[in-house]
């Protein structure tokens, strides 16, 4: 971890200090962990009205040109030229032994226009690695003036319709230009908590006055870190560098869902990613895999935290936690983790090592929590 002093800020450092913020180290950055309410509070409150997060810390990038689709469809198992003008799409950068140099989001502004959303800790290097892969074919053009909220829970739609009329039309995973509070604003209807909600891009410099707007709003409240965990964990989502990193496959971290038919074996455009033949051959013969990656429930009430090893009733090691927490929603303990394919079916018992004690656990079904996205 840097020295607090060494590390970057968003354009709200001074307003989550104001707001009593317990701020700490993240991918380069001083971020809030959580406010005064305390992390339970907010978890809870974001699932019953509306949580206020700064994800600023996020990269944003443009790739411009008529040729920008299919070149960043060469970086990702994805479909990317498919992709209508409104829509945006989960992804995946693939290094050339398919494993996963980062996850993101991309959205189809215009035909030869795409906005990207890359992982904080990872921006700088997907970034450099977009611009050396494909540079040559259209403009990447970061944007490092445009900071990120995302405003997420039930009543999120309710409170961004008072002050931008008509967004509450988007459904999840498209977006538009709204003014929001004088604020001009790039708004998807997307989060990473499992309920409904956006994710605004604003200007660095009006970032401030609209948290501010939006905090005044009676339904609102600043949320930190540490509910976002809780939150995305719940919703059985991957965290960058803790389930997902360069030495998992799609196939492994159970992300197939993401990789459309007409990129796999036998699609028009097959193939054509870095690593494509070991992540289709994964595809096509899921006996090749050697690990999975699943969702655990504790059966008795004590946290499982990442890294702690899993071992089937033998005492033989069979894989590791890589989130885990007591989860406020679900009220029991909870955890993603890799196990060797013979355990990954739901119900299957393994125990996970905690201080030289065997905890029972159980897989699961993920989301732990129902998910509420808004499709119409």
């Amino acid at each position: 971890m840097s020295a607090m002093s060494d590390l970057l800020t968003t354009p709200l450092n001074a307003l989550h200090i104001e707001l009593g913020a317990r701020m700490v180290p993240f991918a380069g950055y001083s971020m809030p962990v959580q406010y005064p309410m305390g992390l339970m509070a907010e978890h809870h409150h974001t699932r019953t009205a509306a949580g206020l997060f700064d994800v600023s810390h996020m990269g944003q990038l443009k790739l411009v040109g008529p040729d920008a689709a299919a070149a960043f469809e060469t970086l990702m198992p994805v479909d990317v030229v498919d992709l209508p003008v409104g829509k945006q799409r989960y992804g995946l950068l693939l290094n050339d032994e398919g494993g996963i140099i980062d996850d993101l989001m991309f959205f189809r502004m215009a035909q030869g226009e795409l906005f990207v959303i890359v992982n904080g800790a990872c921006k700088v290097g997907d970034i450099a690695h977009i611009q050396e892969r494909i540079g040559q074919r259209c403009q990447v053009i970061p944007m490092p003036d445009q900071a990120l909220l995302a405003l997420q829970g039930p009543q999120a739609a309710a409170v961004l319709a008072r002050l931008a009329p008509g967004v509450d039309k988007l459904v999840f995973m498209t977006g538009g230009h709204f003014d929001i509070a004088g604020a001009q604003c790039f708004v998807t209807r997307s989060g990473y908590t499992g309920e409904d909600g956006f994710e605004i891009s604003v200007p660095a410099t009006q970032a401030e006055a609209l948290a501010r707007t939006l905090l005044a709003q009676p339904e609102v409240k600043p949320i930190g870190l540490g509910a976002r965990n809780s939150l995305r964990l719940e919703a059985g989502l991957c965290l960058y560098g803790n389930d997902i990193d360069t030495t998992t496959t799609p196939p492994e971290a159970g992300l197939n869902w993401a990789i459309q038919k007409v990129r796999r074996t036998g699609g028009a455009r097959a193939g054509g990613f870095p690593g494509a033949d070991k992540m289709l051959a994964q595809i096509d013969s899921p006996a090749t895999l050697t690990r999975k990656r699943v969702g655990l429930v504790a059966l008795e009430r004590v946290p499982v935290r990442e890294h702690t090893e899993l071992q089937n009733e033998s005492g033989e090691r069979i894989g590791e936690v890589t989130s885990g927490l007591l989860a406020p929603t679900a009220d029991k303990p909870i955890a993603l983790a890799y196990v060797m394919p013979a355990h990954a079916a739901p119900g299957t018992r393994v125990n996970a090592m905690v201080r030289g004690k065997a905890v029972p656990m159980e897989v699961a079904a993920t989301p732990f929590v129902p998910t509420r996205y808004y499709r119409g």
